[in-house]
């Protein structure tokens, strides 16, 4: 009888331990859905890094460079590339953190298409940035990619030609 007492009071231990360690993962996080807005990334301290030399490009903490999947081209008028990053972020919560932090960045939304995934499409005066976002094999409960096709003219920055000479 006083063993099953001690048992029984080890495993409430545990298990009261175990919930203790679960719940404390959970504060502080919030879960985002399809129709949740995102608050600006400024609001949640450092929770953003930049994309490659991009420094008005942001894409959450989470979300990891896909190297072989990557390239990207520099030229005297031209900067870009296609840049692959994934990370367990959810589908809407990350389009709506690009779009949040793309506006912050002063890019302009110019076009929105859904099918499985978003593809958003940004400019500024000498720049374009596509980016599509898929979630990958497990659905919400796998990997989401990132794939940004970004262009810089920067020729058109400084009212150059594609040869570099100026324009009138």
């Amino acid at each position: 009888m006083i063993k099953a007492l001690r048992i029984r009071t080890t495993l409430f231990s545990l298990i009261g331990l175990m919930m203790m360690v679960f719940l404390s993962g959970c504060m502080g996080k919030s879960s985002s859905g399809a129709g949740d807005d995102y608050a600006a990334p400024a609001d949640y301290g450092t929770v953003s890094a930049t994309v490659a030399d991009f420094k008005d490009i942001e894409l959450p903490i989470d979300m990891t460079w896909n190297s072989d999947q990557s390239m990207a081209i520099k030229t005297e008028s031209f900067n870009g590339g296609i840049l692959s990053y994934s990370g367990r972020v959810e589908l809407y919560s990350l389009k709506n953190f690009i779009i949040s932090s793309m506006d912050n960045n002063k890019w302009k939304l110019v076009g929105e298409v859904q099918s499985k995934g978003f593809l958003l499409a940004f400019t500024k005066p000498n720049k374009t940035c596509m980016i599509e976002i898929t979630e990958g094999f497990g659905g919400k409960y796998g990997s989401t990619t990132a794939t940004l096709y970004i262009t810089v003219d920067k020729t058109a920055a400084g009212k150059l030609n594609p040869f570099g000479e100026p324009v009138n």
